[in-house]
């Protein structure tokens, strides 16, 4: 069967890791044929570019910034990505017939490209819903919902709405996601939404007690301290106000170090902060290549989840993946209405507190300084991730609902 999958994740090649180049590399391994829509904000790509794999090819899609940038340029280049990428299906793809397309939000403004293959192709559709938006934008009053400001929303929603009918199956990161979705959007039945998790293909490497103590010495850690490390994106949806009053609190903790790991539009506040303040116990680093970020994260202790108090919407980070894949427990600090704490606690692989509660966080980080817990849930949390979060588990999910099609075209024109 051939796969087509839409994603704004900027993908150059399936043999990197991550949450959706292991999901195509699966499916690439069990016979399909994978095409894969990939924007990009590289000011160098003017026009579509197709690249060619082994039984796999990924179109770049000219964009204009859509992650990490105002809200104003980001709204206006995700509304028009929709057309450029219906053009670059119907250009650079048009030698291919698709049996499944398969989505993942953000966007949900992909509705014309969706209907052309469905309507082209007579394509089954399975959408990754990854983000509730707009009402995560909203939570967090980065987009208004009422009077002329609120006509975003509106908009936004009209669009939400519509890319859910066009699905035939959506598979939600959590219980809490299914829940909340059919809540909110009494429209849709039941036995079209399920749960399919974040998911990777577990590594098979592990770093040796050397390699964590040359880690350490090379960003500077401290050896007598446990290292907390946070890696990833570092905006809006992470709280950093509750950040910043957790790091001046970890000053006086004995036996805590704070790593922080990322990039985003709230950067430059952490950074202000480290300027301001010259923290003892903690440092920040900005964005690492992906490979030396694993490698400095499984040199550390303990994998560290935040989320802004104010969400209604249940987010599940896929950041914690790369936790548990190194075998090491999780703190997570969160809003009430995500589901990540009940399941870290419930599969004994980390702690959670409330992202208002500095004193329950810090707790909590007293906790996991105790080595034997921590070597208890890190084994734990690599237990669970090979069980409910491997990229073949996702593909099981997906698959399920689609038997036959059209036979494994190849990816280059004749």
């Amino acid at each position: 069967m051939n796969i087509l999958f839409i994603t704004l994740a900027d993908i150059w090649t399936l043999q990197e890791r991550g949450i959706y180049q292991d999901l195509m590399r699966t499916f690439v391994a069990s016979g399909h044929c994978v095409a894969v829509i990939s924007p990009t904000a590289s000011k160098t790509l003017t026009h579509p570019k197709a690249i060619q794999e082994e039984n796999a090819i990924i179109v770049k899609v000219p964009s204009g910034s859509i992650q990490k940038t105002n809200v104003f340029r980001k709204t206006l280049n995700t509304i028009a990505l929709d057309v450029r990428i219906k053009r670059a299906i119907a250009t650079e793809l048009a030698h291919l017939k698709f049996d499944i397309v398969l989505y993942s939000t953000p966007p949900v403004t992909i509705t014309q490209a969706v209907r052309y293959v469905q309507n082209r192709d007579k394509a089954r559709t399975y959408l990754l819903l990854k983000d509730i938006f707009p009402q995560n934008a909203a939570d967090l009053g980065m987009i208004r919902t009422r009077g002329i400001v609120g006509l975003a929303h509106k908009y936004f929603r009209m669009k939400e709405k519509e890319l859910y009918g066009l699905s035939d199956y959506i598979g939600c990161l959590s219980p809490a996601n299914v829940t909340y979705l059919l809540a909110n959007n009494p429209s849709i039945s039941t036995d079209r939404v399920e749960v399919c998790p974040n998911s990777i293909e577990p590594s098979v490497h592990k770093l040796s007690e050397a390699e964590r103590a040359r880690y350490r010495a090379k960003y500077s850690l401290p050896k007598d301290r446990t290292i907390f490390v946070y890696g990833g994106n570092i905006g809006m949806p992470q709280g950093v106000d509750f950040i910043i009053k957790c790091l001046k609190a970890n000053e006086a903790q004995p036996r805590a170090f704070f790593l922080i790991v990322g990039a985003g539009t709230e950067f430059s506040r952490l950074q202000a902060y480290f300027n301001t303040a010259t923290p003892k116990h903690a440092r920040l680093i900005t964005q690492l290549e992906k490979l030396e970020y694993e490698a400095l994260c499984a040199s550390c202790d303990v994998g560290l989840t935040f989320l802004d108090h104010r969400f209604t919407v249940p987010n599940f980070p896929s950041r914690l993946l790369s936790y548990m894949d190194a075998s090491m427990p999780v703190l997570a600090a969160t809003d009430r209405n995500t589901d990540i704490g009940p399941i870290i606690e419930g599969g004994k692989f980390g702690l959670w507190c409330e992202s208002t509660k500095v004193d329950d966080f810090m707790h909590q980080v007293e906790k996991l300084c105790d080595p034997a817990l921590r070597k208890h849930m890190g084994q734990a949390a690599r237990q669970y991730l090979e069980k409910h979060y491997t990229a073949q588990h996702s593909y099981n999910i997906i698959m399920k609902h689609f038997a036959g099609g059209a036979p494994c075209l190849p990816t280059e024109p004749s």
